[in-house]
């Protein structure tokens, strides 16, 4: 069967309806999914083996069969666990049908079809009894149904029906339990991602400042974690404010309450300054007395322990509503309330004199509800984009372009997402009313510029010259910044909006940026690469069979694609010179014809070859660019510094998913090519 997909094309803006096979869906979740990673995330494997080891010889020596119920099987790997350390059956429930058909075939293969029952049902589907799923509850419960905020995937309902229907009272659990630890901290970086800092322009009659509206200033923002990589944050980029302390933790091995509740602790900073975000990890104890346990701990913590490299579990920032001066040493509460799926923290600041009976007083202040975003930013901007609006030299940037091109008689039209680009050209000078064709209705940060910024609800391509008072325009500006991209040349829709208005353009326009070019270089990574590396056995069980299915889903598509990462959190170091590949005139309109372009990349480092990253430079005016990718590299070693705000695009070579061992290349040679007519961009690569 055959299905019609709409999507809106992100670098053209046409609404496009594709023909997809059945698998179209399967094909995308699978390629994408995190399976290889936890396949490789040693230590998760070990623990966890080491932990139902022990679980199965605990109901064993109470004289017990041992009955695995194993929620969210995956591959089947805990439940072959289970059966080869002596469990007498294991019920294997997994709701993703291909995955479920996987685990038949991997436990086939490793000779477990007669001790694991693969289920294809949601864990709440599942019934017990004669003529039931499970012929009886289970004594031992086997889960991983964690995200890096612990509970984000469901594992608290999950936990709670299962104690009700499907395992017995007292069972074993592995884990056991699991414990989520906070620290406060102060980080103007981090803080950046959360709210909108004022902007300083230099104009001609004097410094201007345009400092955020207070619906935006006093705006909680949304609940939703921000999950980092936290092991790459810079300790000069945050200070600790209090030690690390126990926030909550859940035992899994008794009945477990999914209903929203909240936990408070007493801290005593042990640093003065402004708390701004609270900092959070946890870990799981796969045994009752937490001798095998598993940390998320960063570097900062456990400075002595090897880190294990993991992506599909990292470190969480919850951002407090506002900013707290805290003193070294005061007594402060920092409650956690939760939901079913998420947490959210607010800081308060002990009453003078308080004891136990004022705190029980304090508890009933607490309100469970989820923070909402009420000045809309926060539901356009994601929080890179929050960092990369606050980055003052990437504004300096812009304020210089557009002091060298606007007259006071221009004409401006902006188009880019929630941009800041026409304050910034009324602040400059333009003394015509600068347009803003926007995509998304809240444009925030006017200053109350209603009057002097109008705001154009059409697309490019519906533009009407009464919607410029049929004025022509004379300085076309773009970021550009479009909240659908998800690869840095989805941004090239601005070149098609650019062409659809040129009707609306005075003759002598200027453009800005004036053009664009694609770059690549080729890299090893440190970790990244085993995202989508095949695992072939894990701790003796073999699991080829779902290499082969990552396998399929990848080549599923006839061109492999590249893949949007935001490579400060993924270290590599650069095996190549970085290339100008492609260029894109903004000056003029889409062509017809497609832009394509073929060469040979020399490596200067020793070093596997896993991909290559591609980026955007934008040239905003003579010689003033902006990078998208690459910011500095250091030519000894090839470390990369890579801008924070953006995602770049990564090109694994088919040598990392087929696991090949190449004698060391000399150079890559590549083909890339653009389609016009579609906006994508075709690369292959052959080392």
């Amino acid at each position: 069967m055959k299905t019609f997909c709409g999507r809106a094309n992100p670098t053209t803006g046409s609404m496009e309806w594709l023909e997809e096979g059945e698998d179209y869906d399967y094909h995308q979740e699978i390629a994408r999914s995190r399976y290889a990673d936890m396949l490789h995330d040693k230590d998760r494997n070990v623990k966890y083996y080491q932990g139902i080891r022990a679980a199965v010889s605990r109901v064993k020596e109470r004289g017990e069969k041992a009955i695995v119920l194993d929620i969210g099987t995956g591959t089947g790997l805990l439940s072959m666990m289970a059966a080869s350390a002596g469990a007498d059956f294991c019920y294997a429930i997994e709701v993703f049908k291909p995955m479920a058909n996987a685990a038949v075939k991997i436990v086939e293969k490793n000779g477990f079809s007669d001790k694991i029952k693969v289920i294809n049902k949601h864990s709440t589907e599942v019934t017990v009894g004669p003529d039931g799923d499970m012929q009886c509850r289970a004594n031992i419960l086997v889960t991983e149904l964690f995200d890096t905020e612990l509970i984000g995937e469901g594992a608290l309902p999950t936990y709670e029906h299962a104690h009700k229907y499907l395992v017995q009272e007292g069972c074993e659990a592995v884990p056991h339990r699991a414990t989520v630890y906070v620290q406060l901290a102060e980080s103007k970086r981090m803080w950046s991602w959360k709210k909108l800092f004022p902007v300083h322009v230099e104009a001609e009659d004097g410094e201007k400042i345009l400092v955020p509206p207070s619906e935006m200033e006093n705006c909680p923002g949304v609940p939703s974690v921000c999950d980092i990589q936290l092991n790459q944050m810079p300790s000069s980029d945050f200070t600790t404010l209090s030690d690390v302390v126990t926030m909550f933790s859940v035992d899994f091995s008794k009945p477990v309450q999914s209903a929203s509740t909240y936990y408070r602790v007493q801290l005593e900073p042990v640093k003065s300054g402004k708390a701004q975000i609270v900092l959070s990890w946890w870990d799981i104890d796969m045994d009752p007395s937490g001798m095998i346990n598993c940390t998320m701990a960063p570097y900062w913590v456990k400075p002595t322990s090897a880190l294990q490299w993991r992506d599909h579990w990292m470190q969480c920032v919850y951002f407090l509503p506002n900013e707290e001066p805290v003193l070294q040493g005061e007594k402060l509460y920092l409650t956690a309330c939760r939901d079913e799926y998420s947490v959210w923290y607010s800081l308060q600041k002990a009453r003078e004199g308080e004891n136990e009976a004022d705190e029980e007083e304090h508890k009933a202040d607490v309100r469970v509800e989820s923070p909402v975003c009420r000045c809309r930013a926060h539901l356009l901007w994601n929080r890179p984009r929050f960092g990369e609006l606050n980055d003052q030299n990437r504004t300096r940037q812009y304020i210089k372009s557009l002091r060298k091109v606007l007259k006071t008689d221009s004409v401006c039209l902006c188009i880019s997402d929630g941009s800041l680009l026409p304050v910034l050209a009324h602040y400059l000078g333009a003394k015509q009313v600068p347009y803003f064709i926007l995509f998304f209705r809240p444009l925030h940060f006017t200053n109350h510029l209603e009057d002097k910024i109008k705001i154009i609800e059409a697309r490019p391509e519906l533009l009407q010259p009464s919607h410029l008072e049929d004025k022509k325009i004379s300085v076309l500006v773009g970021e550009p910044f479009f909240t659908t991209s998800l690869l840095p040349w989805h941004n090239l829709y601005f070149w098609y909006a650019r062409t659809a208005v040129s009707t609306h353009l005075a003759s002598n326009v200027t453009v800005l940026p004036q053009s664009a070019s694609l770059h690549m270089m080729i890299v090893e990574f440190q970790d990244l690469w085993r995202i989508r590396s095949p695992c072939g056995i894990c701790e003796g069980f073999d699991v080829q069979t779902m290499d082969e299915m990552i396998k399929d889903s990848l080549n599923f598509r006839e061109s492999k694609e590249a893949e949007p990462h935001p490579l400060w959190e993924y270290p590599c170091k650069s095996l190549s010179d970085p290339q100008e590949v492609l260029t894109f005139d903004f000056t003029q309109t889409v062509p017809q014809h497609c832009l394509s372009t073929e060469g040979s990349v020399n490596l200067l480092r020793k070093g596997k070859s896993h991909g290559a990253v591609l980026w955007m430079e934008y040239h905003l005016a003579d010689n003033i660019s902006v990078s998208t990718g690459l910011m500095k590299m250091s030519n000894e070693k090839g470390n990369c510094e890579w801008n924070p705000h953006c995602k770049q695009a990564v090109y694994f070579f088919s040598s990392v998913i087929e696991s090949e061992i190449l004698s060391d290349p000399t150079a890559v040679t590549y083909a890339i090519n653009f389609d016009t007519k579609t906006g994508e961009i075709a690369m292959d690569f052959k080392l």
